[in-house]
C-alpha cells in the first residue's frame, strides 16, 4: 500500500498510479468459477462402459489348389479331372461366398495351350481370384 502525502503547491496533477485491487478481485472470482464448475464439466455419473470389438469378422475363403502336370492333366485338390469336369468345378466355385482362392500351379514343360484353355473356363465360370504359383529362384 502507498500513502499520498497531499502537497498544497500541487492540487491540478493528476494521479498516474493504476489501481490493481479490482483486477484482482476479478481474477479471484473468476478462479473461484472455474475451480467450482470444473468437477462439474468432468462425467457427472460413473458408468462402467462395456468393450466391444468393432473389427468386422472376416471369413477366410477356401484355397483351391489347381494344378496342370506335363501331360496337360488337370488336379483339382490333388483329383484328376478332365476339363469338363473342370467346368462343373468352376461354376460351383464361382457361386461360393466369398469365392474361393484358385492358386494354378502349372509344369514348366506344359503347353500354354492347357493353360489357356484352363483360364479360358474359369473366365467362362466367373471365378475372379485367380493366382499363378511359381518357384523361387
Amino acid at each position: 500500500m502507498s500513502f499520498h502525502i497531499q502537497d498544497d503547491q500541487n492540487d491540478d496533477s493528476i494521479m498516474s498510479e493504476i489501481n490493481m485491487t479490482p483486477m484482482v478481485d476479478v481474477m479471484l472470482v473468476l478462479l473461484i468459477i472455474f475451480i467450482i464448475t470444473l468437477p462439474v464439466i468432468q462425467q457427472a455419473v460413473k458408468v462402467e462402459l462395456p468393450k466391444a470389438n468393432s473389427v468386422r469378422n472376416e471369413v477366410k475363403p477356401e484355397s483351391v489348389q489347381l494344378s496342370i502336370d506335363a501331360n496337360g492333366q488337370i488336379f483339382w485338390n490333388s483329383t484328376a479331372i478332365d476339363l469338363k469336369t473342370f467346368d462343373g468345378y468352376a461354376e460351383k466355385a464361382a457361386q461360393k461366398e466369398p469365392q474361393p482362392e484358385i492358386n494354378l500351379r502349372a509344369d514348366k514343360s506344359v503347353k500354354y495351350e492347357y493353360v489357356a484353355q484352363v483360364l479360358a473356363a474359369s473366365r467362362r465360370a466367373g471365378l475372379t481370384k485367380l493366382g499363378f504359383v511359381t518357384e523361387p529362384n
